[in-house]
């Protein structure tokens, strides 16, 4: 994974519990890097690591990490230069949904190592979509989660995502039924 991400987790772990805490979290993940660069790829078991280490310390699960990163990334890449380009895929979160292929092919300019998932909208009504999610990664299904509920706020919008099929479960990937209503 790009930097990026690790630095995404740093911040996130900073501004809401503090850098001791980030401290602890390294130790435990046996985490030495003391910048991550946004451009640079670093291994994905960093990641993983951080996570899990970050689940023990926290006291939370790896997916309610997962899940509040996701809804942390969304504020956080935005700020990080990323922000004019989500403007430019969308006005609404489901047209901001049914561009993110195209809004990943544009990132992957940037980061020509970048592997990134695949999202497809389907049964599109006005209230409701089905997502589907596919990663060669495993276990990013709460990210994709916390990832809606934060394009939600930045949309103004409510939003209501469950999981309705798992890659877990030996589905062929993951899906999600997204209700929205615009506030």
């Amino acid at each position: 994974m790009y930097g990026l991400v690790n630095k995404g987790i740093h911040d996130m772990v900073c501004s809401r519990f503090g850098e001791n805490i980030w401290q602890q979290i390294k130790q435990k993940a046996e985490v030495d890097t003391d910048v991550f660069l946004s451009m640079e790829g670093y291994p994905d078991d960093i990641t993983h690591r951080l996570v899990k280490a970050a689940s023990v310390v926290l006291n939370l699960s790896p997916a309610e990490i997962m899940e509040a990163f996701g809804e942390f990334w969304v504020q956080y890449t935005a700020e990080e230069g990323y922000g004019e380009m989500m403007d430019m895929s969308g006005d609404t979160l489901p047209e901001f949904l049914d561009n993110l292929d195209n809004l990943h092919t544009r990132v992957g300019i940037s980061f020509p190592k970048l592997q990134p998932p695949s999202f497809e909208c389907t049964d599109v009504e006005e209230d409701s979509l089905s997502l589907h999610y596919q990663s060669d990664r495993e276990g990013l299904a709460p990210m994709v989660i916390g990832l809606v509920k934060g394009l939600g706020n930045r949309f103004d919008t409510e939003v209501e995502i469950t999981q309705t099929q798992s890659k877990n479960d030996g589905a062929e990937h993951d899906e999600f039924l997204v209700k929205h209503k615009p506030h």
